[in-house]
């Protein structure tokens, strides 16, 4: 008799065992793919019966919450923006009709509730047997709202991006497009985002992040990752000697240096070494170092550090560009870019190379971490309804270059904003780390223009890459102002600072 009941009680508990399992299965973890599915009407009615996690920048400012609304007997929640456009690149929206983007998609397991321990998991299948609400987890992000602020007043009107992020741990501190939209409009005022306009900006593409999608030429601010494969390969040293005479031969044409508006002519600089080409930006100089490095060390460097491959952020995959060499919209693969890259050119961000500013603000992260890239993330933590901490730990992802050849690049952009291109970046008191790009669209076309920075250049604390599309000046007039604002904006705050 004990043999057959200890036999029933066994079986009774592996079936609920299995229907525990199921239930959390289906109930919990499987719900955000089900509720992804737009064919299935229940579960797009479900998702806002969910009292869905809000979202908060690093000193605890709401950047989206809930609208309460009651109808038919229950409780619906509905999103709310209190900032605005002022965040609507990094934190995205969820609607009825539109779905979601930016962290509320690539967040939304933690915002929903799915990513409840057992535990959690199993309260929220009571919870949905006896009718009562579940709660999802708050998240909590980087973003300093002071710089991010600083930076889109500093963007103004122009089309284009800045991103800033912490060196030492990968944090986002500030990510910012123009023109931008308001994502409280997505849901019942879509035309009013539809009608954005901007002078700079043809078509102006709101819901387009550019930090993140936009692809560019980067100019010479792709001379940081020319510099470090020629630095690190143990080819070339920052004395290395050159001779400059305002361009140099590639395929059998002249490549010139870049060409001021007030100048005859290109640039001449003689006799030069390679740290002073660095510093005044010198085309030739690198255009004669991709010659003989060769596409395939270039690439084979620009690959370390992140190009070629989509960036590990916790943004969805596809509002995240990959940057590299492309013909026309494809990517071209490390053979086809063997074929048709043009060495010369690309050493100094022309040619067919396009980046995004978030590749091109990793690249000065990874210089200003002594040569170790960090993952970029825009969660810092989440906490649980139930009272639990979900920390988001720094990873590291590669280190593509030497220490010793992370220490020789700082000290060369150093000397970019203290004498060179780039001296608009320079903050007083501070040592700052930067590089110019000016980037040429063809004769008569406006530029494309950057800068990419860190300080302090002796003990970095933020990282910051600027673009600006459509310009008349250079990257040191246009876009190195914009820089040197949020980067004192990042070092007005208390080290570490979630403010």
């Amino acid at each position: 008799m004990n043999a057959r009941i200890r036999i029933a009680a066994l079986t009774s508990l592996t079936m609920l065992v299995a229907l525990i399992v199921a239930s959390t299965y289906w109930q919990a973890w499987a719900a955000p793919d089900l509720a992804n599915k737009r064919d299935n009407a229940i579960q797009q009615v479900s998702q806002f019966t969910i009292d869905r996690g809000r979202i908060f920048a690093a000193n605890g400012t709401t950047l989206a919450k809930n609208r309460i609304v009651h109808a038919g007997g229950r409780t619906y929640y509905f999103r709310r923006y209190p900032l605005g456009s002022l965040t609507a690149a990094a934190v995205g929206y969820a609607t009825q009709t539109k779905s979601r983007a930016g962290l509320e998609s690539s967040a939304n397991d933690y915002l929903t509730g799915a990513d409840q321990s057992l535990g959690g998991a199993i309260k929220q299948i009571g919870d949905r047997l006896l009718g009562s609400t579940i709660h999802g987890s708050d998240v909590y992000t980087s973003i300093n709202l002071d710089a991010q602020r600083i930076a889109t007043r500093a963007l103004g009107s122009n089309c284009g991006a800045a991103i800033a992020i912490e060196p030492s741990t990968g944090r986002i501190l500030a990510l910012v497009t123009k023109p931008s939209y308001n994502p409280n409009d997505v849901e019942s005022h879509y035309n009013r985002i539809g009608a954005i306009t901007s002078p700079g900006c043809k078509p102006a593409s709101p819901l387009v992040d550019r930090a993140t999608q936009g692809l560019y030429p980067p100019g010479s601010s792709f001379k940081v990752v020319t510099a470090a494969a020629a630095l690190d390969s143990g080819r070339f040293t920052p004395s290395s000697i050159f001779h400059d005479p305002g361009y140099c031969i590639e395929y059998g044409q002249r490549v010139n240096n870049f060409t001021n508006p007030d100048q005859s002519g290109p640039e001449a600089f003689g006799t030069l070494s390679l740290a002073t080409g660095f510093t005044n930006s010198v085309n030739s100089v690198f255009c004669n170092i991709g010659e003989k490095l060769g596409i395939g060390t270039l690439m084979d460097y620009a690959r370390r550090f992140g190009f070629d491959q989509t960036p590990s952020i916790d943004l969805p995959a596809n509002a995240v560009a990959i940057s590299g060499l492309y013909k026309g919209s494809n990517l071209l693969s490390p053979s086809q870019e063997i074929k048709l890259g043009d060495p010369g050119r690309v050493a100094f961000g022309q040619g067919n190379l396009v980046v995004t500013p978030l590749q091109m603000a990793m690249v000065a992260a990874t210089v200003a971490n002594n040569g170790k890239e960090m993952q970029p993330h825009l969660v810092d933590q989440v906490r649980r309804s139930d009272g639990g901490i979900v920390r988001i730990k720094p990873q590291m992802l590669a280190q593509p270059i030497k220490p010793e050849t992370a220490m020789e690049l700082t000290q060369m952009m150093e000397s970019v904003v203290t004498s060179g291109t780039g001296t608009a970046a320079a903050i007083s008191g501070v040592k700052v780390a930067g590089k110019t790009g000016t980037a040429e669209n063809g004769t008569g076309q406006p530029n494309t223009t950057w800068f990419i920075s860190f300080a302090p250049a002796d003990a970095p604390r933020v990282a910051v890459a600027v673009v600006l599309q459509n310009q008349s000046g250079t990257g040191g007039t246009t876009a190195a102002p914009i820089a040197r604002q949020i980067m004192q904006a990042i070092l007005s705050s208390a080290p570490n600072s979630n403010s």
